[in-house]
């Protein structure tokens, strides 16, 4: 009996249903665009706090667009002292279905729309 559950469980998987990919840029606007502008130049906020420029994210990392730090920014795990307590911690919310992403070679689960959303934004970079 036991020798069949791997079996039950591929049979299952493979009748999920799929997920709905993310559109990065609806979810930028719904969720950032109030705080860094629609186009991700930032503006002032509130309090004199500016959310910061998000086009040149890659250009302040010496041209290298440094995504896992951009998700944990986004998510608030791990984020530190440097950004503002004005920017909410969106991985208190829900941030869609978990997905699979490769680092070398590694899965990697990572949020659906956390994982859009920093897609979108190295789109942005200039």
């Amino acid at each position: 009996m036991y020798r069949f559950i791997p079996f039950i469980l591929i049979a299952t998987a493979a009748c999920a249903p799929d997920t709905v990919p993310v559109d990065g840029m609806a979810a930028f606007q719904s969720q950032c665009a109030a705080c860094h502008g629609a186009n991700g130049q930032g503006m002032a906020v509130s309090d004199g706090v500016v959310a910061p420029d998000l086009t040149r994210i890659s250009a302040r990392n010496g041209g290298s667009y440094p995504t896992d730090y951009v998700m944990s920014v986004i998510d608030g795990f791990n984020r530190g002292n440097h950004v503002s307590g004005v920017m909410p911690r969106f991985g208190d919310g829900d941030l869609g279905p978990i997905i699979m992403t490769e680092e070398d070679g590694n899965p990697v689960p990572v949020p659906a729309e956390l994982l859009a959303l920093s897609n979108y934004i190295e789109t942005l970079q200039r």
